[in-house]
């Protein structure tokens, strides 16, 4: 038994934009109805798009099981399934009983109907809780996308699979498995007051946008067409080595599959290329441990948004210089001796403006908050030397 999505025989650009356009407003639409959920949801959209799994890390009664059946829900003709896994959890619960009639033929293959090989969304909770041969079966089924099954080995139409914890494996055995899981997230109750008064008088998700699978299928392919600067690479590489510095070390799988997951982001977000702005989400992905979270969080902030922060300081520079030189003199000697100091001042902040533009370029990063820093203060300069 083979799964296949079906494309439509005519690939439109207009036909990628309508089913971009539908999963974002599905984001949107989750967004309204599961509070302080943005990233989550966002990120499972992008792991849906790259066919990647999500882990949440949390207590319960935090929405997560909720929040992938709603995801399932808005996809036409997707099948979702669910499990709480124990130490207890046997194999015919996840994957299906045992054939008798096979057996009769002397054949072990079990009845997969409405069971984990035969969905396209699942929800696993506890998932490093299941036995070693449930997560032996597991590896497969998420990796390659294929379950064995008597003689044979059959391919399996799931596209993401959100597991769930309440905290990380300690066991050894369980490292392949935790792996699996590209986009992790670690959530928690309502924070913000005024949002849990939202949550509290929210009604149930109602039907709203849908997509179908063969939209998703174009949206698979067009993931593909999404472009990867040469200074994105260069930033994904400088980051492994500043990670590695503070023996934080993401297997090279998980690089390797990020990539795609970047892809997708910024799919997701109407843009054909990958950019910093979708880097920084490797905050979600290249932790192991919850506590080295904001370790990740300030290296991507330093590499990514290094150039940024500079100019930002450089534009509020000019801008307290524009306000120095409008306050009021006691002379017209004053004054101008001020202008000429502000002026020198403006020049030198231009030509580090400069510099921070070229290196940044040089590295294949962003330069729109530079150029757009830089014409700021060309015109508080001009402006002033106008006035004289």
């Amino acid at each position: 038994m083979r799964h296949r999505v079906w494309y439509p025989e005519r690939v439109r650009r207009s036909d990628v934009a309508a089913a971009r356009g539908k999963l974002a407003a599905i984001g949107r639409e989750l967004g309204e109805a599961f509070v302080e959920r943005d990233q989550v949801i966002e990120g499972a959209l992008a792991a849906l798009l790259a066919r990647q799994h999500v882990l949440l890390l949390g207590p319960p009664g935090t929405a997560k099981s909720m929040l992938a059946d709603e995801l399932c829900r808005r996809i036409e003709g997707a099948a979702y399934f669910q499990w709480l896994l124990t130490k207890f959890t046997t194999p015919e619960e996840v994957f299906g009983a045992v054939s008798l009639r096979a057996l009769e033929q002397d054949e072990y293959r079990r009845v997969t109907t409405r069971k984990l090989p035969e969905a396209h969304v699942a929800f696993l909770d506890e998932i490093f809780k299941a036995s070693s041969s449930i997560l032996n079966a597991l590896l497969t089924l998420l990796n390659e996308r294929r379950f064995d099954n008597g003689r044979d080995s059959v391919d399996v139409p799931l596209l993401t699979v959100f597991g769930a914890a309440n905290e990380l494996p300690e066991e050894d055995e369980l490292s392949a498995i935790y792996d699996r899981f590209l986009v992790r997230f670690v959530v928690g109750y309502v924070v913000e007051d005024w949002r849990f008064l939202r949550m509290l008088r929210a009604a149930a998700p109602e039907a709203g946008t849908r997509i179908s699978l063969p939209e998703l299928a174009l949206l698979w392919d067009a993931v593909a067409e999404v472009s990867v600067p040469d200074g994105i690479l260069r930033s994904i590489a400088d980051l492994r080595r500043a990670l590695g510095e503070q023996q934080i070390l993401p297997s090279d799988r998980r690089f390797r599959q990020s990539v795609t997951l970047l892809r997708a982001l910024a799919l997701l977000r109407g843009r054909d290329a990958v950019g910093d702005d979708e880097v920084q989400f490797l905050e979600h992905v290249l932790w192991r441990d919850p506590a080295e979270q904001a370790t990740v969080r300030d290296v991507l902030r330093r590499l990514v948004r290094g150039f940024d922060e500079q100019v930002q300081e450089l534009l509020y520079q000019g801008r307290e210089l524009g306000e120095y030189i409008e306050q009021a003199w006691d002379s017209r000697e004053q004054r101008a001796r001020a202008r000429i100091e502000v002026e020198t001042k403006l020049r030198r902040i231009l030509e580090q403006i400069a510099a921070i533009e070229r290196a940044a370029r040089d590295a294949g990063r962003e330069v729109a908050r530079a150029e757009a820093a830089r014409r700021e203060i060309e015109a508080l300069r001009r402006a002033i030397a106008e006035v004289g």
